[in-house]
């Protein structure tokens, strides 16, 4: 009997840390995928990024640069809305470096000076 209960209570822990919260990841991309409309930019799961142009039900067409090259992809494609980079921001690389530059160095004196005083 005590068995029983013990499957079953790891068959909810499985369930609730893992099967629940990827069930909600993908309906969240479900739902941002289907909400794609022209104009919106894109980045797909190869890191193409690209302006939409024209939707259709399974694909969309998106716009990859000034020179007007057109790709089509599937919608299940598409990773993000917006330019998605493992970059920092410009402002916050700066604000690092002034940091780093304006810390003051520590007491650099070894330690065997410090015992003979």
């Amino acid at each position: 009997m005590e068995g029983i209960i013990m499957m079953v209570a790891m068959l909810a822990i499985f369930y609730f840390i893992l099967i629940r919260p990827e069930n909600k990841r993908k309906k969240q991309a479900q739902e941002m995928r289907d909400s794609l409309k022209k104009g919106d930019t894109i980045t797909t799961i190869g890191g193409i990024v690209g302006k939409i142009v024209m939707t259709t039900p399974n694909t969309i067409v998106i716009e990859t640069s000034d020179d007007r090259v057109r790709m089509e992809v599937t919608r299940w494609a598409v990773s993000t809305v917006g330019v998605q980079t493992g970059e920092q921001p410009e402002n916050t690389k700066k604000k690092k470096e002034e940091i780093a530059e304006s810390a003051e160095p520590a007491d650099e004196t070894p330690a065997s000076e410090n015992e003979e005083k």
